[in-house]
């Protein structure tokens, strides 16, 4: 069976090396030259930039998606842990470093925390995975058709909600450690969800798991290497990768069924399904105006957005420098109340630097240094004008780099505002889609299935499952196994 995939990002390429594995002729349509949809690896004046996302946790996830095209993490795609995962910095002046394993990681927090915190720690890691070992198969790794699937494991749903798993998240975390620095550490992945801590259920706590407990990683290459790996792998397999092609159409028959699309050049080509990428607001937009979006489409509530700079400058990163280091402000509440609640920048905002040149020196010429800087923004529902808050936020964001250690002195930078992500087709200009509020989860997530136009499917941040580099690289397995129960004659396997 003839299966088109719309974008060769990590959901679409997920989506073509389980496809390929099931048996399908596959042809994937990227619009740029390359894999990574808008995770593309771009060179500018020596420097090498990875502008999709810089973290990369559970590379097993990658490593089914190989199994399935054939191939395999070790043969395709070489990774190593960061030890530390990340460098946490405070306002106080202190640091806390994201130690890998889980006793290294309690002998950091007895260092700079006390005995007692590093005690309850190894029995949050319990339960961390509990959690986890539940939400995997049950909630994440799942399709739905309906809210009462949540009950089709119900001896699951009611050990969840025994964990605690329907509380807060941050109340939660409060309860296991008495630092408050902890309290942010091990809460802050609920940014990842769209969501404040206060607000985020704690089952989002399976965020901090991946990204605390199992570790982060680095790809050799960079980050730009894993949809390469993922196309190769593909490709291989059997798999028609066209870059350079945008779409432009979806093509229906008289009953309404797909019948393949029409990109650019006005070439039809002809599937028996397709797997379509796109953000889906924009997708509606574009590719289905005759439809009404769903619901939570039209009228739900997206994340906040994000400001992403990248620099390359002259000069070493400060001596401490890790290759994540997070940069928390000192009012967390009012921080996340400006973000969230009243569409303000934060008043004394949490940063991302990552620095790919304290792994990889060959991103930048000798003696420089790679910087990604990213300040959670309000998308563009709230108050600010973009246009006018461009540069005084690049200026803002250069003397906290003076402040902290980095270098200043710039050689070449890309910075990207919420009107960037919109002119990339991501809906109230954020990279986050929809946040996960729990209306907005599992069944009541935009479905990956159009049952109004039978044999499209979806993928991506803004179905099932969800944000991240791990919930897309589901979403694309998921978006196969539909495309597996919908067509006739699918090889199971």
């Amino acid at each position: 069976m003839r299966v088109i995939v719309v974008g060769a990002g990590l959901s679409g390429l997920s989506a073509a090396c389980h496809l390929v594995g099931l048996g399908h002729e596959v042809t994937v349509l990227e619009r740029q030259d390359a894999p990574g949809g808008r995770g593309l690896r771009v060179r500018q004046d020596g420097f090498t930039f990875d502008t999709g996302p810089t973290v990369m946790t559970m590379p097993d996830l990658v490593g089914e998606c190989l199994a399935a095209a054939g191939s395999s993490l070790e043969e395709a795609l070489p990774v190593r842990v960061l030890d530390p995962g990340y460098r946490a910095c405070f306002a106080d002046g202190s640091e806390i470093r994201v130690r890998g394993g889980v006793e290294a990681m309690r002998e950091e927090i007895r260092d700079t925390c006390g005995s007692v915190d590093a005690a309850a720690f190894v029995d949050f890691v319990a339960w961390l995975r509990r959690l986890y070992r539940l939400e995997m198969p049950h909630f994440i790794d799942a399709n739905y058709d309906r809210p009462l699937d949540l009950l089709r494991s119900p001896r699951a749903a009611a050990r969840l909600l025994r964990l605690g798993g329907f509380r807060r998240l941050g109340p939660v975390v409060r309860e296991w450690f008495r630092d408050e620095r902890l309290h942010r550490l091990f809460s802050f992945q609920a940014l990842y969800a769209g969501l404040s801590p206060e607000d985020a259920l704690a089952l989002y706590a399976v965020i901090t798991y991946m990204d605390v407990i199992e570790g982060v990683y680095w790809p050799e290459g960079g980050m730009a290497a894993v949809p390469e790996a993922l196309a190769a792998a593909a490709g291989k397999a059997g798999a028609d990768l066209r870059y350079g092609a945008i779409v432009t159409r979806l093509v229906r028959d008289r009953r309404g069924v797909l019948a393949g699309v029409e990109i650019d050049t006005g070439e039809r080509l002809f599937a028996d399904a397709v797997v379509c990428t796109v953000d889906l607001p924009t997708a509606y937009e574009q590719l289905l105006p005759d439809l009404v979006p769903p619901r939570v489409v039209r009228t739900g509530t997206y994340s906040p957005s994000a400001v992403v700079w990248h620099v390359g400058a002259k000069g070493p990163p400060p001596p401490a420098a890790a290759h994540h280091n997070v940069h928390f402000g000192a009012d967390w509440d009012g921080a996340f109340r400006a973000l969230v609640d009243e569409g303000r920048l934060m008043p004394e905002p949490s940063r991302l630097v990552t620095v790919p040149t304290v792994t990889d020196p060959a991103f930048a010429p000798p003696d420089h240094t790679v910087l990604y800087v990213l300040e959670p923004v309000p998308n563009l529902t709230g108050r600010l004008d973009w246009r006018r808050e461009r540069e005084p936020m690049r200026e803002r964001l250069h003397r906290f780099l003076g402040a902290t250690g980095y270098p200043t002195d710039i050689v070449t930078e890309r910075l990207l505002t919420p009107l960037d992500w919109q002119r990339l087709g991501l809906h109230c200009g954020t990279p986050f889609s929809l946040s996960h509020t729990f209306l907005q989860t599992g069944p009541f997530r935009p479905s990956n299935v159009e049952r109004r136009v039978p044999g499209l499917f979806f993928a991506g941040s803004g179905t099932v499952p969800g944000v991240g580099v791990p919930m897309v690289l589901i979403s694309g397995k998921l978006a196969a196994q539909r495309v597996r129960d919908y067509l006739p004659g699918a090889r199971h396997g």
